[in-house]
């Protein structure tokens, strides 16, 4: 075998290996370095993967140590940066329901009550294309990161319709469910999507021809989340019926149900090396769970209403919860222990999210601001405020120097490191 480059992987921060085979074939060999922080030594990072990984030979050193060095460099950017108010868009003529960016932050798509779907240009503001064609509300939009080419919308119409990111042509249309779809999402590959159901199914479909290739059933309620690992060989699936299942995706089987909230569950996530998930709950809690064995390995308590959102954060070594009771908890993963409560807002959360470099948290409230937070010292960093109705959405671009917020206000905002 001949290595033949390095590609790097900013977050949560790694090396990919791309080496050639005696036939002539190419494959990629990923390392993970969830360990590495902005503190860490280049060089002996990199004698260490030369005495571990046959593919790397001493010869690559200082190719390897540059590459090391920039990956610590990523992980301290904004790490001080305040946010600003970048653009105000009015979106559409009803409420929001969801909005998500691409992997490069350059575009981000909305949806809504009016029945369509909108990609923008985040720099410009600028409304690219309006996807029409559903007949009832759009109500969870999705890229195809990390490509960008592709938007998945679905529907309160019972479909799910695929779409061109750069012409805005409806590509396929899914039918098969036979209730409302509330979630949707893109495989890590771009090559299936999942859909879940108030009819208490997920579906996987094909993303070039459109054929359904698996329905996931067992669930006895409402699915109301759901995860792909980054492999895309598994999913994960969140109902009201107090469950997490785990599905192999090839086959469609149910490979564990994951037992043991006494409510509905309200969000779940794989951790980036698919290895644990985690589930937030109405009955207040957080549990954690081994992906392989289907066991809980942690029940997060602490929070005196529901928990509405549930993340790790990049490295997996974090957890962060949003309630209902105002307050976001964060959690350790390998402890178990509550290490910090973000205390501020003055009604419920409903989303959280980890910036890419880990550092700061992001929480959305119905109290119609936005927050960023250090994790650590348990400190709010930033007020992100001019909305006039609940935000119910918020998110990171993939280099964490922009955000997008989206309220019922009918508006997005972009906000951007100063």
């Amino acid at each position: 075998m001949r290595l033949k480059r390095f590609l790097l992987r900013y977050f949560p921060p790694g090396i990919i290996l791309e080496y050639e085979k005696r036939d002539g074939s190419t494959h990629m060999k990923e390392i993970n370095l969830m360990e590495l922080t902005a503190e860490s030594s280049p060089g002996a990072i990199a004698d260490q993967i030369i005495r571990t990984e046959p593919l790397v030979s001493p010869a690559r050193r200082p190719q390897l140590m540059r590459l090391l060095g920039r990956l610590c460099t990523q992980l301290e950017q904004y790490r001080t940066a305040d946010f600003s108010l970048s653009k105000i868009l009015r979106a559409h003529v009803l409420p929001l329901t969801n909005c998500a960016f691409n992997k490069n932050g350059d575009r981000f798509v909305t949806g809504s009550y009016d029945r369509t779907c909108k990609v923008w240009d985040t720099d410009s503001g600028a409304e690219l294309h309006t996807l029409e064609g559903h007949s009832n509300v759009v109500y969870c939009v999705a890229f195809n990161n990390p490509f960008g080419d592709k938007v998945v919308t679905g529907s309160f119409d019972k479909t799910a319709k695929v779409w061109s990111a750069s012409t805005g042509e409806c590509l396929h249309t899914y039918r098969g469910h036979r209730t409302e779809i509330v979630c949707a999402s893109f495989d890590p590959n771009g090559s299936t999507i999942a859909t879940g159901s108030m009819d208490h199914t997920a579906m996987l479909w094909d993303v070039e021809t459109g054929a359904a290739l698996h329905t996931l059933a067992g669930h006895t309620a409402e699915i109301v989340t759901l995860d792909f690992n980054q492999t895309g060989r598994q999913i994960i699936t969140g109902s009201f019926d107090n469950t997490v299942r785990v599905w192999d995706v090839r086959s469609g089987a149910c490979v564990h149900t994951l037992k043991g909230h006494l409510g509905e569950v309200s969000a779940a996530s794989f951790n980036f090396e698919g290895t644990t998930c985690i589930s937030g709950s109405i009955d207040r809690t957080c549990k954690i769970w081994d992906v392989a064995s289907g066991q809980c390995i942690g029940t997060l308590r602490g929070h005196t209403d529901e928990v509405l959102d549930v993340a790790f954060n990049p490295q997996g070594t974090k957890i962060v919860t949003g309630s209902a009771d105002g307050t976001a908890r964060v959690f350790s993963t390998a402890t178990k222990a509550c290490t910090a409560i973000l205390v501020g807002h003055s009604s419920e959360i409903s989303k959280v999210a980890f910036s890419p470099q880990g550092h700061k948290v992001l929480t959305a409230s119905s109290d119609k601001t936005a927050r960023l937070w250090d994790p650590e010292e348990a400190k709010a960093l930033q007020v992100l405020e001019g909305h006039t109705d609940e935000i119910f959405s918020c998110a990171f671009n993939y280099s964490g120097d922009a955000i997008i917020t989206g309220s019922k206000d009918n508006t997005c905002r972009i906000w951007r490191c100063a």
